[in-house]
C-alpha cells in the first residue's frame, strides 16, 4: 500500500483526532511510543498536542501518511537542535504505522519518507532515534540503514520489575 505523505499538514481538529487514534492504535497493538496499553485516543491526545505545538514554533515537523479515504495512518516527527554544535542531525520521534499496515512495507516506505525530507534541511545529514529493545525495532531500523550506536540497559520501565534498554540508532545521509 502507498500512502501520501504530507510534511506539516494543517494542524486542525481532523488531524489531531486522527493521530491520537493512530497512537492508540499502535500502542495497543504493543507498538514501543511511548505508552503503555491499554490507552485510549484520549489519553493519547495531549501528547498530540504537544507536538502540534512544536510544529507551530519551528521546532519539529511533522511528517503524516494519509491512506486513498483521508485517514491518518502513519506518524513521524523531526526534531531539530537547538545547540549550533548538533544542528548538522536531527532526532526522530513518535515513528508509527497502524497496526493493519504493519508488515507490508509502509514502514519503509515512512522511513524513506521521513529522510528524502531531512535530505532537503540545508546543514542536516544524519537523523539519529532511540527505540525500545526487546521489541524487534533495532532490527528494523537496521533494515532501513540505521546503525546501532548506543544503549542504556533497563533505562524504560514497562511494569512492576520489567525494563527494557533504550537503543540509539543513527542513519548518516548520503
Amino acid at each position: 500500500m502507498v500512502l501520501r505523505y504530507e510534511l506539516d499538514p494543517v494542524a486542525d481538529q481532523q488531524l489531531a483526532t486522527g493521530i491520537s487514534r493512530l497512537w492508540a492504535d499502535v500502542t495497543n497493538a504493543g507498538g514501543a511510543v511511548g505508552f503503555l496499553p491499554p490507552v485510549t485516543p484520549a489519553e493519547t491526545r495531549s501528547e498530540v498536542i504537544m507536538h502540534f505545538a512544536a510544529v507551530s514554533e519551528g521546532r519539529t515537523r511533522q511528517l503524516v501518511g494519509f491512506d486513498a479515504e483521508g485517514e491518518v495512518k502513519a506518524t513521524a516527527y523531526i526534531t531539530f537542535n537547538r545547540r549550533s554544535l548538533m544542528r548538522h542531525w536531527v532526532w526522530l520521534y513518535t515513528v508509527m504505522v497502524h497496526p493493519d499496515l504493519q508488515g507490508r512495507g509502509v514502514g519503509r516506505e515512512l522511513m524513506s519518507a521521513v529522510a528524502d525530507e531531512v535530505r532537503g534541511f540545508e546543514g542536516v545529514g544524519a537523523i539519529r532515534l532511540t527505540c525500545r529493545s526487546h521489541q524487534g525495532n533495532e532490527r528494523f531500523y537496521e533494515a532501513c540503514g540505521y546503525k546501532e550506536v548506543g544503549r542504556v540497559p533497563g533505562a524504560i520501565k514497562v511494569g512492576e520489575d520489567e525494563y527494557r534498554d533504550d537503543v540509539t540508532m543513527w542513519l548518516t545521509l548520503s
